[in-house]
């Protein structure tokens, strides 16, 4: 899996709302310049993100951009599916609806368990976690194995 800019700046924008004081609003153009998002680029992803129901717009003098339900609501699932699709696709495709002929179709199975996997993680990391730097067991567990941090 590649993840994409798209989800990259988006979670980080939105671990810049978590930590707000008070549930405070944050403009567009601090998010960028805290999180070096280029603006065009972060306007597009806040508005996949409305689309959503992740974030809401406040106008006004205190306006801004903030999240529209608790942060330990919003998964790293639910962020990469608002900016980016499905968390695994083949040609566009779910998993579950891609099909091969006889010889190929285990494919399948290794495309729905590449997806099984990443479940497991983006699931269960909210917005909040991320915002408080406490991952959960489950990942912490996975990034202290070395050969984790080794490409391949």
């Amino acid at each position: 899996m590649r993840v994409s800019a798209k989800s990259d700046y988006a979670l980080r924008a939105l671990i810049e709302m978590a930590v707000r004081v008070e549930d405070r609003a944050v403009s567009a153009e601090e998010l960028g310049r805290l999180q070096d998002i280029p603006h065009g680029f972060l306007q597009a992803i806040l508005a996949d993100l409305r689309k959503a129901g992740i974030v809401i717009s406040q106008r006004g003098q205190s306006g801004g951009w903030k999240l529209a339900r608790p942060a330990s609501g919003v998964s790293v699932a639910d962020v990469i599916r608002a900016v980016d699709g499905p968390l695994v696709s083949v040609y566009g495709l779910r998993p579950e609806s891609v099909s091969y002929n006889e010889r190929a179709d285990v494919l399948q199975h290794v495309w729905i368990a590449a997806r099984d996997s990443l479940r497991e993680v983006f699931e269960f990391v909210s917005i909040e976690q991320l915002a408080s730097r406490e991952l959960p067991d489950n990942v912490t567990t996975r990034t202290a194995r070395d050969d984790a941090w080794q490409p391949h």
